[in-house]
């Protein structure tokens, strides 16, 4: 498994708008038909460990959610997002929605896979950890790809959050709102080809650490 660079910047409207309009000259939507919604639920402990590690700038730090798009329960994906000196990593396995069904009911033990081990490494941790499901976040997101250099450009708006993480599987679920503007998220391999570095200039914008997770917590 290898690491991946991410770099993220916050933008206005205006800003996504140039960028939009120079990336699909180059680059491709991806196999989503380019924008979808996300709807994630993520996994912490008692003492918030994933979110302190996040706000303290932990150079080892995980989370785990699951995750599904345009409200589609057939396919959820349990993710394990990690980041190690910088790169980022992140581990995927497919789960049925009565295995998340299930883990909404407090019922852990159809994660206990021996033939997936992402599932039980999760198990183990409920188990040892007492990690459990937190918040839900949803958003919008437009996502467009760039072969060599494996580069992934994302747009994310309309970041929303719900603390009622029974309601994941909900299409109805209610939420408010998490944070204003849109997060810019390049993605990469080894290196940003120069195309798409100079394509993505918009003047000065602050990198920023931001975590939708996070953010969602502390609203």
């Amino acid at each position: 498994m290898n690491g991946r660079h991410e770099i993220k910047h916050l933008i206005n409207e205006s800003d996504r708008a140039q960028l939009r309009a120079r990336l699909r000259a180059v680059m491709k939507p991806d196999g989503h038909g380019g924008a979808y919604t996300v709807r994630s639920l993520y996994f912490d402990n008692f003492s918030d460990k994933a979110v302190l590690d996040k706000l303290s700038g932990q150079s080892r730090r995980e989370k785990f959610r699951f995750r599904l798009y345009n409200g589609d329960t057939s396919f959820i994906r349990l993710e394990k997002k990690s980041k190690i000196n910088r790169l980022c990593y992140k581990e995927s396995a497919v789960l049925g929605a009565e295995i998340c069904a299930a883990v909404l009911a407090g019922d852990f033990s159809p994660l206990n896979n021996p033939e997936s081990p992402l599932m039980t490494e999760l198990y183990a941790k409920m188990r040892g950890q007492c990690l459990r499901p937190k918040n839900v976040v949803e958003y919008r997101r437009e996502a467009y790809l760039y072969r060599p250099g494996n580069v992934r450009v994302t747009f994310d708006s309309g970041i929303r959050t719900s603390n009622h993480p029974v309601g994941f599987l909900n299409p109805g679920l209610k939420t408010i709102p998490a944070a204003e503007g849109i997060v810019l998220e390049i993605k990469y391999d080894a290196f940003l080809p120069d195309i798409i570095r100079d394509l993505l200039q918009i003047g000065f914008r602050n990198q920023t650490e931001f975590s939708k997770y996070v953010v969602a917590r502390l609203v």
